[in-house]
């Protein structure tokens, strides 16, 4: 029996090994396809049942023990904006005659039906921005998903619907989030009142902006409100949204450029510590708040590589092979959906009992968030460019790479 145990032990360490492995080289091409698979895949639950008004009915909600919120109120915006945030860059780009474009226009098709019924009061679907404090949190990545893609999201939606929008996003100001990041869900959310020509209220953009400058602790970290905790915030929230905003900010002549060239300064420098986090099989620290976020720990990368300004040792192959690293791992060899194809509580499969206690199934659609590049077009240097090696499979190999260093800006 020992013998026996023994060997299934040992049979176990040779199959995590294997899976464990830095995949072989792909294809920019190859990589592009599979990463439309997943994203594919992990949006379609949640905009083909919204646009069919079958979220509330058919979405699963999973909660932790000591889940603090009632989810029925939350989770369906939850799920939708952080979604949305994440399939934009990717939903703007024009269409064309290839498989890809296929999928692209079922999902933006199925997306403007869903905004317009989660907006109508009359809709089964009808999401709630009216009271609870979370939806201030996921009208803001509406509100990114709306900023990253205007042209698609946007522009189409008919004038009733614009108008519901309009309102729904008005009826936040009713309540105030916590003193952290959530300063930043406020400003954001009134920068796209300001960018659609609605009225802002330009306090709660200038309170987010005086605060989170406060709070910048330098070599592109920010604090999360007054007292500095590790975790992956800069890169779900802090990072991107305050760039967003800036951008709207500029545009808008409200703020100069310098400020807002600070900001993505930091944010680029920020990317550096994202690319080194990746390890050479792709996986990463599963450490502080809201791992169940799973690959929504690169955004701030993927926003900058989508953008086009990655630090000059970070070529975009390298960039594309480290992320298409970390969704092998994650999404291959983590059993992260269900059978229907929803997300699961956990960070590498079902772990419900490493949730927080205001993460609930909506939640987890922030995974989205890192597949920001493709919105670069397949033609792009980010997808043409032949397989290269990113920073830590150099210093592993005993390889030249960049010494890291501290910024002072």
């Amino acid at each position: 029996m020992m013998r026996t145990v023994a060997f299934s032990q040992k049979k176990n360490r040779a199959r995590i090994t294997t899976s464990s492995a830095v995949p072989s080289q792909t294809t920019g091409s190859e990589d592009r396809a599979y990463w439309c698979k997943i994203l594919y895949k992990m949006a379609s639950p949640v905009v083909f049942n919204l646009a069919k008004g079958t979220l509330k009915q058919n979405m699963p909600v999973e909660t932790p023990k000591g889940y603090a919120k009632k989810y029925e109120r939350v989770t369906y915006l939850e799920a939708v904006g952080r979604t949305m945030a994440g399939i934009a860059p990717w939903l703007a780009l024009p269409d064309d005659n290839t498989a890809e474009s296929k999928m692209r226009k079922e999902l933006r098709d199925a997306l403007l039906k869903g905004i317009a019924k989660a907006v109508d009061p009359q809709s089964p679907d009808y999401l709630n921005f009216r009271t609870d404090y979370q939806p201030i949190v996921d009208a803001a990545y509406m509100a990114l998903g709306f900023l990253r893609a205007p042209q698609a999201l946007w522009e189409p939606l008919d004038s009733l619907t614009k108008l519901r929008v309009i309102e729904e996003f008005k009826a936040l100001r009713t309540r105030s989030g916590a003193y952290n990041n959530w300063l930043l869900f406020a400003g954001i959310n009134e920068a796209f009142l300001l960018k659609v020509g609605a009225q802002e209220d330009p306090s709660r953009i200038e309170f987010a902006r005086r605060k989170i400058e406060e709070w910048y602790v330098g070599d592109g970290f920010y604090s999360d409100g007054p007292a500095f905790s590790m975790d992956y915030y800069n890169s779900y929230v802090i990072h991107p949204m305050l760039v967003e905003m800036f951008k709207v900010l500029l545009d808008r002549k409200k703020i100069g450029k310098s400020e807002y060239d600070q900001a993505l300064k930091r944010m680029i420098r920020y990317a550096e510590f994202n690319e080194r986090m990746i390890s050479p099989d792709g996986t990463y620290p599963a450490y502080g708040r809201s791992i169940t976020y799973r690959t929504g720990a690169f955004q701030a990368l993927a926003q900058v590589a989508l953008m086009q300004q990655l630090p000059e040792h970070i070529s975009p192959a390298s960039a594309r092979c480290a992320l298409t690293a970390v969704y092998h791992k994650m999404y291959d060899y983590c059993n992260n959906f269900n059978e229907k194809g929803w997300l699961v509580l956990g960070f590498c499969g079902s772990q419900p009992n490493i949730a927080d206690y205001y993460t609930s199934t909506g939640s987890l659609y922030m995974a989205t968030l890192s597949f920001l590049p493709l919105g670069l077009p397949a033609d792009n240097e980010f997808w043409t460019s032949p397989a290269e090696k990113w920073t830590s499979v150099k210093a592993w190999s005993s390889e030249p790479f960049k010494k890291d260093y501290h910024v002072e800006y």
